[in-house]
């Protein structure tokens, strides 16, 4: 497989360079990353199980759709190639914020990312691609946030922080 890049990004999300992704997790750079939460219109969040042979967080429950931008990318470019890869359809998507965080993760990574999140509708079921994605599911907010105060483990950290950022943001 090729290397792949992340944009290595300062706290105003100002491009600084770019960094072998691998290395990057494992060092700690802040890099670009983006969060994609698609609702039906029941209100349900889709949740994708991610595959177990991904590079960290591997069987874990997440967001619809979470990457990176590749160099040269921008996010809206970015988000809908994700959103085809991962999950198999496509939607409009709208930009609700940005944050930084950073978690350590499985094998001995850091997740230091500017992370935006963006947020669609979408009433079809995914395509979900075996490669990235073991499981999904729709599921109503209210059981998300009781299930994640039960058993935060079955969950990749990132989801839960964009997750509670997105609740206080809409006053849920």
């Amino acid at each position: 497989m090729p290397k792949q890049y992340v944009i290595l990004v300062d706290k105003n999300n100002k491009k600084i360079g770019i960094e072998e992704k691998i290395k990057a997790h494992k060092e700690g750079k802040l890099h670009r990353a983006f969060s994609i939460f698609v609702f039906n219109s029941k209100g349900e969040l889709l949740l994708q199980q991610r595959a177990k042979t991904k590079y960290h967080s591997g069987g874990l429950w997440s967001n619809t759709v979470c990457s990176h931008p590749k160099p040269n990318e921008t996010y809206k470019q970015a988000i809908h190639r994700r959103l085809k890869e991962e999950m198999g359809f496509d939607c409009e998507l709208k930009k609700e914020f940005c944050f930084i965080y950073k978690a350590k993760l499985d094998n001995d990574l850091i997740e230091y990312e500017y992370d935006c999140v963006f947020v669609g509708i979408f009433d079809k079921d995914p395509i979900p691609n075996p490669e990235e994605v073991m499981d999904y599911k729709w599921v109503s907010l209210i059981d998300l946030y009781k299930d994640i105060e039960k058993h935060p483990e079955k969950y990749t950290e990132w989801f839960k922080i964009a997750l509670k950022k997105l609740k206080q943001k809409r006053g849920d």
